[in-house]
């Protein structure tokens, strides 16, 4: 008898010891939930204005207690009380690289990203993904990419044989075009490797970062098709193109049909021409501008700008034929992909 109770009595304890590191655990969780979400949340009442919930952590149901009532205290409890149900479901994240990948193609969802960021101790915050695809020696490429962002939060991963993806997180002082142009100037100044790179649009938390990261494949991408390759373009520039990708063909070509522009293939496909009216849309449609930055006489400049209005009816000195002629060029090029 009393070997049964002794044995009893150290399950009990063992239980309970169980119990009170579970609490422990728990409470380490809500602080972590706290620091990235905002929420605080008290496994004891404090007084004042409350609203009480449970939540189930590891087969356990637990009071627990956030300041302020209503609709807005009720989401933010539900939100808590899904975290901490899968709060263990971290032991599940990949190696860093391998999750970072998976986060970038959007196969993990929020969730998932904010279990890699509590694994990996990260802070959240305003970011912005970047698309670098590097013309040769890619591992060369990748670590030096890993040795420019090693003193930041910002983080690194090949996505494959050809690219390399670096999500930065926004510091203030750069923007998302100059960070992708410390990182293409890095790569050729330390190895002479040229790289072509896009950058998607900030967002506001590391959760939405696949969608920034395919707005960053996006802008290489159509770089690529308006001959763009080696320089660093942002996805905000190809938002147009992006609107007129999604068209069929068949309409891209009724468009183009509507317009009479059937006589624009001299034009469109006449590379210094089409580079002149790009530069002129480029510098805002100035004449002066742009004879200096394509280092051209004034004279050649208004010839060439008269030959375009002459074959296209359009005189791209004004804005609103400017914009038509950009639609119409961007038509072409997509029909020729």
């Amino acid at each position: 008898m009393k070997a049964a109770f002794g044995k009893n009595n150290q399950i009990r304890q063992g239980g309970m010891s169980a119990m009170k590191s579970a609490y422990t655990e728990l409470k380490k969780v809500l602080a972590d939930l706290g620091e990235k979400t905002g929420v605080e949340v008290r496994l004891a009442p404090r007084g004042g204005e409350e609203t009480a919930f449970t939540l189930a952590y590891r087969g356990e149901a637990v009071k627990a207690w956030l300041s302020g009532s209503g609709e807005t205290a009720l989401r933010e409890a539900r939100l808590v009380q899904y975290l901490v149900e899968n709060a263990d479901s971290h032991t599940l994240i990949p190696p860093k690289e391998e999750a970072l990948r998976t986060i970038l193609l959007g196969e993990g969802g929020g969730w998932y990203a904010f279990r890699f960021m509590t694994k990996f101790n990260l802070a959240d915050g305003v970011c912005v993904a970047v698309d670098v695809v590097p013309d040769k020696r890619v591992a060369e490429a990748y670590a030096q990419i890993e040795r420019t962002v090693s003193d930041t939060q910002d983080m690194a991963v090949r996505m494959d044989d050809t690219r390399i993806a670096v999500v930065h997180f926004a510091d203030g002082e750069q923007s998302a075009y100059e960070f992708g142009v410390f990182l293409r100037n890095s790569l050729y100044e330390e190895l002479g490797i040229r790289a072509s790179v896009g950058t998607g649009c900030e967002v506001r938390s590391f959760s939405e970062i696949a969608r920034s990261y395919l707005q960053a494949v996006t802008a290489v991408r159509v770089s690529a098709i308006f001959k763009g390759e080696g320089e660093v373009h942002s996805y905000r520039e190809y938002l147009l193109v992006k609107l007129l990708e999604d068209l069929p063909k068949s309409r891209m070509q009724e468009y183009l049909d509507q317009f009479r522009a059937a006589d624009a293939e001299e034009v469109f496909e006449d590379e210094e021409m089409t580079e002149t009216a790009e530069a002129f849309l480029e510098s805002s449609l100035n004449v002066s501008e742009t004879s200096r930055n394509l280092f051209m006489h004034r004279n050649t400049l208004m010839y060439r700008l008269d030959k375009i209005e002459r074959v296209t009816g359009l005189n791209i000195r004004k804005f609103s034929d400017a914009v038509t002629f950009r639609i119409l060029s961007v038509l072409y090029k997509l029909l020729q992909t």
